[in-house]
């Protein structure tokens, strides 16, 4: 551990940055371990910052060659974070400020900054990676126009904004609006365009090009179709036009993150760009449409209009999150990708909200930045705005974003400013709602119901519990929607919203023949635990009668969850109810394919811990992971029929399409195939995989095989057709830890470290293994504890190499308080280790030091 510990930054400490900048100039003169750069800024004395003020600029990593004020070289004072220029050294008004530095590309195994990635040349400055290629104040609220030359024999020269000039072995880059720092990006290298165009609603047209290896352009198409369905989508629904006459995207292999919104030239991670029928699945074609999106929506919610601090993410990600959202369920099954999202919230933010990582969706305070990229931050933000949108309606919500643009356009914005504009365009007081910006924790909601004289009363109390650093929390508003079932399975009372405002509150529903079955929640209405006993034969009747698609999904998975939980801690034989009613939703036929194939999929194991743990008792892995398969067996060997029957139905012909119609029969067809594996040994399975003409199919096939205790001849088949192909063998490696035996999970795991192909030091690579092994929850939690050494010596040899994936990594270890005595000793001597590290980095730091807090 270091011997001071890094002291945190706080939101309340935040004051304006004492210059503003006019414009940007850089050279960049590319070599691999000594590239020059040369920067000319204008500065001016910012007005909100009256008085004489030093000149602070950000630099990490920098070999300083020349430092210039007006002409005239200075010398800065240095130190470890940057340089300072005193006050009575400057001009009184403006100045310009010229350096040349040195870094080398080559040796930034960190990956932020610029680097350099199989050759090629490529940025990443979000959140402060600008500060590691010259000095410059590294900060979202300062914003300038940049212009930019870059000079080398590489021939693609790419930088932000429109191309203004080239010649041989140089290129020139304008970029006319005002942007900070992280969102300059340069990439230079050997590439293939594959390239569009888009006539905006203007009449304006658009070149587009997605840059990648000579090799990959086959694979760009759903990519590039995706991207011109954002961009009308964005004209269509938000009334946002794009605004530059070049769109750029790059793909490429080494990267931390998903993709950049870099201005005018967006870099991804090159598993979110290529993509083929035969080596991409349903769901990778899904992220790519939904991260195309996303990142090109952030040209106007986080790039025209930006964060003014990173204590202020939220703005920028959880609205964009939204806005990806509603794109996906505007191209697909709305009610399929709400419960999609709802899942993804409930595994990764609320396990967050559960535990040492728990932080509000703005927070007060952090040490390092990138550590806050986190599922509170993007999901949960994407809630907050859906509840908006939910209390002021449509009408609201449209006038709202409409007047945000109008009035933040240029600016770096604040929630305040954010929910200013809500309150100005729809009279409404929005001081309650801040607290679900403020308050970390998931709010508890329960429900107590009272039937007299045809009048039904719902009575809602809400408690949020306690979180690192925030105790009593008041009652937030949480808009519930309702609707009401008679016995007869009719609907009586539509959805309707309820808007609690208090600690507890009562709603009452008069005039009604009979008592109703409630339907709460519905849609998922408000990122909240329901607090609420159903028997089995209610949960059924709402499986088979709720009006509202997710609801009826949740009232399956709460059965199953029932009869899973049951078994697993009281060791009860699980309930034929459960089964039965799966098997009328299996056949029905109404239902969309996709919805059913979400039905079949039970709880996860890690869901399962939690529920455990939530009733009060220690949740076992090996246990869980028994009455897990016990279920899947049961309902295989009870359904057969009907499985093999829908399994052969939902076959698609030739040629693949990934949209949401086939995607959603092959989705329910492999549903069918996990659990008729457990009865037919493989048979089917292996069948599939000599078969496949697709992804989706074959990779699906192989996992039944693995976890069937099989395959091992298609793993070799599949390792040797694909071995050329880094992202599909990332799925190689994944498969095989996943669905590995509990027992033999940590072995397989080393045995694939040693593999030649296990390129450790690639985010992707590293991820597929370590993550699949802390996603196989029995296996990461054996009670031998292989899996929690392996772990940490591999996060113990990442740190020095790359800290942000390091830092990221140790999330795995964050629910650890809830397991019995052995293994939370097991995981607190492996986190201690860790913490121990020399020279552990601050990334890794602050994310140890708050996992370790959760057992003080």
């Amino acid at each position: 551990m270091k011997d001071a510990a890094p002291q945190p930054t706080l939101l309340a400490d935040y004051t304006p940055y004492p210059f503003r900048i006019g414009g940007v100039d850089l050279t960049f003169r590319l070599a691999p371990k000594s590239t020059r750069v040369i920067a000319r800024i204008d500065f001016a004395p910012n007005p909100d910052r009256p008085g004489r003020h030093d000149l602070r600029l950000h630099g990490e990593g920098l070999k300083l060659m020349s430092a210039k004020i007006d002409g005239r070289k200075v010398k800065p004072a240095r130190d470890a974070e940057g340089l300072t220029v005193a006050a009575a050294a400057l001009p009184e008004g403006a100045f310009t400020w010229e350096a040349e530095v040195e870094i080398a590309p080559a040796r930034n195994t960190a990956l932020e900054g610029l680097y350099m990635s199989n050759g090629m040349y490529c940025t990443q400055c979000e959140a402060e990676g600008f500060r590691k290629i010259t000095f410059y104040p590294d900060r979202p609220d300062v914003m300038a126009p940049f212009r930019v030359r870059i000079e080398s024999d590489l021939p693609v020269l790419l930088s932000n904004g429109n191309p203004v000039a080239q010649g041989e072995g140089w290129a020139e880059w304008h970029d006319p609006w005002p942007k900070p720092s992280y969102l300059f990006a340069l990439v230079a290298g050997d590439l293939a365009a594959v390239s569009d165009s888009f006539t905006t609603r203007s009449g304006r047209e658009v070149a587009l090009n997605i840059w990648v290896r000579a090799g990959d352009e086959d694979r760009c198409a759903y990519a590039m179709d995706s991207l011109k369905r954002a961009m009308k989508w964005d004209e269509d629904v938000y009334g946002r036009e794009y605004d530059l006459d070049v769109f750029n995207i790059v793909a490429v292999d080494d990267f931390n993150m998903g993709a950049m919104e870099n201005k005018g030239l967006n870099i991804f991670n090159s598993r979110l760009v290529l993509a083929s029928p035969e080596t991409a699945t349903d769901g990778d074609f899904e992220r790519i449409e939904s991260v195309i999106a996303h990142e090109y929506f952030h040209n106007w919610t986080g790039n025209r209009i930006t964060c003014r601090d990173w204590f202020q993410l939220c703005l920028k990600e959880g609205l964009t999150v939204f806005r990806d959202q509603q794109f996906s369920a505007h191209m697909r099954s709305a009610a399929v990708k709400r419960i999609e999202d709802v899942l993804t919230l409930r595994a990764r933010q609320f396990r967050e909200d559960m535990g040492p990582l728990a932080h509000p969706v703005r927070p007060d305070r952090y040490i390092e930045i990138n550590n806050f990229y986190t599922a509170t931050v993007y999901e949960k933000g994407a809630e907050v705005i859906r509840m908006l949108k939910l209390l002021v309606g449509d009408e609201g919500y449209r006038k709202a974003l409409d007047l945000y643009f109008e009035r933040h356009d240029g600016q770096a914005a604040t929630i305040e400013d954010w929910l200013k504009v809500f309150e100005d365009a729809t009279g409404r007081d929005l001081a309650q709602f801040n607290r679900w910006y403020t308050d970390a924790g998931t709010p508890r909601l329960s429900v107590r119901e009272t039937w007299q004289d045809g009048t039904y009363t719902l009575t809602f109390a809400q408690h949020t519990p306690p979180t690192p650093g925030q105790d009593e929390k008041p009652p937030r508003v949480i808009p519930i929607a309702v609707g009401l079932i008679n016995p007869n399975g009719d609907e009586v009372v539509p959805t309707t919203l309820l808007e609690m405002t208090e600690a507890e509150q009562s709603f009452r529903f008069e005039g009604l023949a009979s008592r109703p079955v409630p339907s709460i929640l519905r849609g998922f209405s408000a990122p909240v635990v329901l607090e609420r006993q159903a028997d089995a034969a209610e949960r059924a009747f709402l499986l088979a009668h709720d009006t509202d698609p997710f609801n009826r999904w949740e009232a399956g998975r709460a059965l199953a969850r029932d009869v899973l939980t049951g078994l697993i801690a009281e060791e009860r034989a699980p309930a034929g109810e459960y089964v039965e009613a799966l098997g009328r939703m299996l056949t029905d036929e109404g239902l969309d394919p996709a919805f059913r194939a979400l039905c079949l999929r039970l709880p996860s194991e890690d869901d399962l811990a939690q529920a455990l743990h939530d009733a009060g008792l220690t949740p076992d892995p090996d246990r869980i992971h028994a009455g897990r398969e016990g279920l899947a067996t049961q309902i295989a060997r009870q359904l057969q029929k009907p499985l093999a029957a829908i399994f052969a139905q939902m076959e698609t012909p030739p040629p693949y399409r990934p949209d949401a119609g086939p995607a959603g029969r092959r989705a329910l067809r492999l549903a069918c195939l996990g659990l008729l594996n457990r009865t037919d040994h493989g048979t089917r399975a292996a069948a599939l995989f000599a078969q496949a003409d697709n992804m989706t199919e074959s990779a699906a096939a192989l996992a039944c095989l693995i976890d069937g205790g099989r395959g091992a001849r298609e793993i070799g088949a599949f390792y040797e057709r694909w071995q050329g192909n880094r992202l599909v063998i990332d799925k190689w490696f994944a498969l095989q830890v996943a669905h590995a035996a509990p027992e033999m999970a940590a072995q397989v795991a080393a045995r694939l470290s040693e593999h030649p192909d296990f390129e450790w030091k690639n985010p992707n690579r590293f991820r597929a293994l370590l993550g699949a092994l802390a996603a196989n929850h029995a296996g990461f939690h054996h009670i031998s504890g292989a899996a929690y050494r392996f772990y940490v010596d591999w996060l113990i040899r990442l740190d020095p190499v790359n800290p942000q994936t390091t830092a990221r990594m140790t999330t795995a270890f964050e629910t650890w308080t809830r397991y019995d005595g052995d293994r939370k000793s097991m995981i607190r001597a492996e986190l201690e280790r860790l913490a121990a590290t020399p020279e552990l980095s601050r990334d890794s730091f602050e994310m140890v030091s708050r996992i370790l807090g959760a057992d003080g």
